[in-house]
């Protein structure tokens, strides 16, 4: 539409400028008309030249004069003068829409340039009636061939459209349904076939994308059958260990002397690989269920983990520290904070006991606008370099040797369920720091 307005306003004000001109032209033929006679012509030939011209009278400069070349009786007053000598586009297209939405039939005078320098200057007066007709029928013209050369363009763009974009869109989604039915089938798999740039690209990404989903699929597939195979042999491991950690106890009690320089050993080995058959089987279960959330009293939470980890180092320079205000209380499961903490304290006791060095581990706790946060640093020997780079990922973040990293990879998971996160801040050779931030409520991830 606003194509039609920039060709249509100026398209009728052409047409309103060449047809005074055209009634300029004919006021100019009917007086050079009458000159040839010498003015020798009645009344009624003049009217009908006047009526021929559509114009009531006309004056012509020539030799310096001004002459009333032909004239009859005007109805009314003349309204408007234009001198179509020195014309504007912008006056033009005024003068044109005010002759539209004006319905009166005025008499104006119009001032010209005459054709073939045949004089100064050549006026005439007219009705603005006919005008205002010939301009509404050209106006209706322009209209009507507007419209079909529209529908003819709106035609050839819903096709062109159709036959470049929503074609090829529609097969893009229908080999993305296709696929969605069996991920796995790598023959669903689409293949590149547009030859519109930007569509062509869609479909080499979201084919890059299919095919590293399907080798995802395929290897969590494997990893799932390997899972529960590890499982049954952890399982049927623990139960023959179990029964070999009975005997080892009881090489504790035997008299002689190798035997007793060997069972702490035996019995130490015996009770990592337990404990490994235990871990394993925990993490190959199904996820952990969502967190329970009530209001519990962090310090009270704190101080039960500590006093049950402080049991375990009754005999070694290892001191606890807590700084918890009094009375601070959050939202979260109390049982899964409890293993998360539980979990933090013991890598951290065993990391510094393992380096044979007095020691401490402090628990500090805080609150936010939106949440809560709590950290637990200790002075040990710092994480080993691999277990910064897989921190977090079962059977690769160990932080001590033969551990197997799987209890942080269940505390980063019982975090999450809360809608926190459980982060690494520091460790070097000073000690290790890690955080843990609750939200006030459940983050959507």
């Amino acid at each position: 539409m606003l194509a039609e307005v920039f060709i249509f306003v100026p398209s009728v004000a052409r047409f309103r400028e060449d047809f005074l001109l055209s009634r300029l032209e004919r006021a100019q033929i009917a007086s050079l008309a009458l000159l040839a006679a010498e003015d020798m012509i009645d009344d009624e030939l003049e009217r009908e030249l006047l009526q021929n011209a559509d114009v009531f009278n006309v004056v012509l400069r020539r030799d310096q004069a001004r002459q009333l070349i032909l004239s009859s009786p005007i109805p009314g007053p003349v309204v408007a003068s234009y001198d179509l000598r020195e014309t504007r586009p912008f006056e033009l297209i005024r003068d044109a829409m005010a002759r539209i939405l004006d319905p009166e039939d005025r008499v104006i005078r119009v001032i010209g340039d005459p054709v073939r320098e045949a004089g100064m200057l050549i006026e005439v007066t007219t009705d603005t009636g006919t005008l205002r007709a010939a301009m509404i029928d050209y106006g209706i013209r322009i209209l009507i061939l507007s419209a079909v050369i529209s529908i003819i363009t709106a035609s050839m763009l819903f096709f062109a459209v159709r036959r470049l974009l929503v074609m090829p869109i529609r097969n893009v989604v229908g080999a993305m349904q296709l696929y969605a039915q069996s991920p796995e089938d790598a023959r669903r798999i689409i293949e590149p076939s547009s030859e519109i740039q930007e569509l062509h690209e869609a479909e080499v990404a979201l084919q890059t994308m299919e095919k590293q989903l399907t080798a995802s699929l395929r290897q969590k597939e494997r990893l799932a059958q390997l899972g529960g195979a590890v499982a049954k042999i952890s399982h049927d491991l623990r139960n023959i260990l179990t029964v070999a950690q009975l005997f080892a106890d009881r090489m504790e009690t035997s008299d002689d002397p190798a035997v007793q320089r060997s069972a702490p050993k035996i019995i130490g080995a015996i009770s990592r690989a337990v404990n490994l058959c235990e871990t394993t089987l925990a993490f190959g279960k199904a996820e952990e269920p969502p967190p329970t959330l009530s209001h519990v009293d962090l310090g009270m939470l704190v101080n039960d983990v500590i006093e049950s980890e402080r049991l375990a180092v009754e005999e070694f320079d290892l001191s606890f520290a807590e700084d918890v205000p009094t009375g601070l209380t959050i939202r979260a499961d109390g049982e899964q904070l409890y293993r998360v903490l539980s979990n933090l304290i013991r890598n951290a006791r065993q990391a510094i006991i393992a380096a044979g060095k007095p020691g401490e581990i402090c628990v500090a706790c805080g609150e936010l606008d939106d949440g809560w946060w709590i950290t637990v640093r200790d002075t040990g020997p710092g994480l080993p370099a691999k277990a910064k780079e897989y921190l977090f990922q079962p059977f690769q973040g160990g932080t001590r040797k033969g551990g197997t990293g799987l209890g942080l990879a269940i505390s980063a998971e019982l975090i999450r369920g809360h809608g926190g996160d459980l982060m690494l801040e520091s460790s070097d050779e000073t000690g290790t720091q890690f955080r843990i931030n609750l939200p006030r409520g459940i983050r959507l991830a």
